[in-house]
């Protein structure tokens, strides 16, 4: 860090591959989609580099950086002026809402696009501060101590916007959920295609 302050470029370099993929998922997380990710990830690596001078160390620099590339994706999200929805929110597939699931992914490593897109759909739903809260807690693992300097608000302030985030993603879940089992489709006598357990094993 103090190399690159000091002008090191190989230092700089180091320094924002180090970070690189944590500012992509956040922004990922908050922007929801790629091409809009990939733009305030390169919006947050350009602030940090111009902001390396006015660093001071009070907080940590993954603190510092992670506060600049929020603050780049709150801005992408205000230029649009809308809500970065991909499709719409009865398409959503139930994922279980938590750091998992907002994180991409399953335990063996394994994605899929509609897990993605549910996630999306979901997040893009919560207002942008309550969106960045949760993220930076279930996408980034920041504690409320931490979020609560990135973002320049008060830990209870961090706390009630996660529980009102994760309550406002569980119903948007739940109602997804719901919709799919809804819109399955059933024979022309209006019965459910899937056997039973008994039928399975007939």
């Amino acid at each position: 860090m103090a190399a690159a302050q000091g002008g090191d470029r190989d230092a700089l370099e180091t320094l924002l591959h180090h970070h690189h993929d944590r500012f992509r998922a956040l922004c990922r997380r908050m922007c929801g989609n790629d091409a809009d990710a990939d733009d305030a990830t390169q919006e947050a690596l350009i602030a940090v580099v111009r902001g390396l001078g006015a660093f001071d160390g009070r907080s940590s620099f993954a603190t510092w950086a992670h506060r600049v590339a929020t603050n780049a994706c709150l801005d992408e999200l205000r230029r649009r002026a809308r809500r970065p929805v991909p499709c719409s929110e009865t398409d959503a597939v139930v994922v279980a809402p938590g750091r998992a699931a907002l994180s991409g992914g399953s335990a063996d490593g394994t994605d899929t696009v509609v897990v993605r897109l549910d996630l999306d759909v979901a997040l893009g739903l919560l207002a942008p501060e309550v969106r960045a809260a949760v993220v930076l807690r279930d996408v980034c693992g920041y504690d409320y101590a931490g979020i609560a300097e990135i973002l320049d608000i008060p830990a209870g302030t961090v706390r009630s916007r996660i529980s009102r985030g994760r309550a406002r993603l569980a119903d948007l879940i739940d109602r997804g959920n719901r919709s799919s089992i809804e819109q399955r489709p059933t024979h022309d006598d209006g019965h459910d295609p899937t056997p039973s357990t008994g039928e399975a094993h007939a």
